[in-house]
């Protein structure tokens, strides 16, 4: 914006500069030519007098003499009174100018090598005789040049101040639109701290204002929703404390361990909800580097976890790819997080008896883990990804794969959901390594990533159920 308002400035001002220039220099160059002429006329005017009294050629001389030089001035007297023609001076003029001249009897210029000539009639009584005078080239175009030059640098002073004046004004407007754009782009980033000073042309302050008054908004808003999410999440305390009391008393049998650590585990994500939610922390980030967790060992600990759920419902399980260290960066919490809430569905959307299986395959630059089920399958994948939607069952909410989604766009991967060989529906977690953003269309990494995909479904048909 503001080499375009430099730029409209600059066009604006040099058409006005050349509009009043051009005709203000012609003027000039007009005035100078009439001022030499009018000095032409001053001196013709001195010699007349003469002529009305005298046409001696002695006394003629010595007036035209006084009057300017021999050079400058020629007198052509007409015969008459046995006297023949008489011309005093040098004539410049050619005959035909002057017996025109004579004949029409009124003063006329006449174009000459160097310069031009004023001819001058005076009628006397012997006929009609013609003053010339020589005006050179010179005097005609006197003080035109400085004139000129004048104009030129005034154009050029008014040009360059227009500019100097328009760069100012898009300054002040395009420093507080460009703060108003790097604030917006800081509060898009997480940082609600920033601000944009109050400054510049009328509506880019209010805009700024505006913007203050949004940031504001966003904090208190981003506040009141830590506080709700930490107040909900204590109020599951005192029902957690009652099944924390109640499984200490169920004995010391398996599922009874098994109760009193889901309990334990429960304690502990509400404790951690209640923390981020006060610290303002995101739950699901990008590990540093070195940091992250053993993807096999999560998934055999869940697996252990949920087999004992899967054997009271007579579901089928298989795990494949667990059995060497898989490291990945992301946080163990949020993985187990993830896990469960892709096994819950399988347990919660499926019929007791559904054969399911997970599959973690460790590529070059990406790891994959597949969860799939032998369950009637999910109509809409797309409405299935989108937050809060949920299957329309009781107990859906939507979130778990959400939660999953977000898990893997932290690492630079994704999710997708499709068809399972086992005749239900099979989500694939593509979890990035290197923390890139997966290319997709004409790239070798691509290319390998789509060979990788296919040779973990084709590993995932090989295997069968126990």
């Amino acid at each position: 914006m503001r080499w375009a308002l430099v730029k409209v400035c600059l066009a604006v001002t040099t058409m006005v500069v050349v509009a009043f220039a051009v005709p203000l220099g012609l003027v000039i160059k007009e005035m100078a030519r009439d001022r030499a002429f009018s000095n032409a006329e001053r001196e013709a005017a001195v010699v007349v007098p003469a002529l009305s009294i005298t046409t001696d050629r002695d006394q003629l001389e010595r007036v035209v003499a006084a009057a300017g030089s021999d050079d400058g001035m020629a007198v052509h007297l007409p015969a008459g009174g046995g006297q023949p023609a008489l011309d005093l001076g040098r004539q410049r003029a050619t005959a035909a100018d002057i017996a025109a001249v004579r004949e029409l009897g009124r003063a006329s210029t006449a174009e000459v090598p160097g310069g031009s000539v004023l001819l001058q009639p005076v009628a006397l009584s012997l006929g009609t005789a013609i003053v010339e005078v020589y005006v050179p080239e010179s005097e005609v175009s006197n003080g035109v040049g400085t004139a000129w030059a004048v104009l030129a640098a005034v154009g050029a002073a008014l040009v360059v101040g227009s500019v100097a004046v328009a760069d100012r004004l898009g300054v002040r407007m395009v420093q507080p639109a460009r703060r108003l754009v790097e604030g917006a782009h800081e509060l898009g980033e997480g940082k609600l701290g920033s601000r944009v000073p109050e400054e510049g042309p009328s509506e880019l302050r209010l805009a700024a204002v505006a913007f203050n008054s949004m940031a504001d908004q966003v904090v208190q808003l981003l506040a009141n929703e830590r506080e709700l999410a930490a107040d909900l999440s204590h109020r599951l305390r005192t029902p957690l404390t009652v099944l924390r009391l109640n499984a200490a008393s169920l004995g010391d049998s398996p599922a009874a361990e098994q109760t009193r650590a889901a309990v334990a585990q429960l304690e502990g994500e509400v404790d951690t909800i209640i923390r981020t939610a006060r610290e303002a922390k995101p739950q699901t980030a990008a590990a540093g580097p070195g940091a992250g967790c053993d993807a096999a060992e999560v998934l055999r600990e869940r697996m252990a976890f949920w087999s004992a759920l899967a054997e009271d419902e007579g579901r089928k399980v298989r795990v494949a790819g667990a059995d060497r260290p898989v490291r990945i960066p992301v946080v163990r919490a949020d993985l187990v997080a993830a896990l469960d809430a892709l096994l819950g569905n399988v347990f919660r959307h499926t019929p007791e008896g559904t054969a399911f299986a997970v599959d973690l395959h460790n590529g070059e630059d990406a790891v994959i883990v597949l969860v799939s089920d032998a369950g009637p399958g999910i109509p809409d994948p797309q409405a299935a990804m989108a937050r809060g939607r949920g299957s329309g069952s009781a107990g859906s909410t939507g979130l778990g794969l959400d939660i999953v989604r977000r898990l893997a766009e932290s690492t630079g991967g994704d999710v997708r959901i499709g068809s399972s060989v086992l005749g239900g529906t099979e989500v694939r977690i593509w979890i990035q390594l290197d923390g890139r953003e997966p290319e997709r269309r004409g790239h070798r990494g691509s290319v390998r990533r789509r060979r990788q995909g296919r040779r973990a479904l084709t590993f995932n048909r090989s295997r069968s159920l126990p």
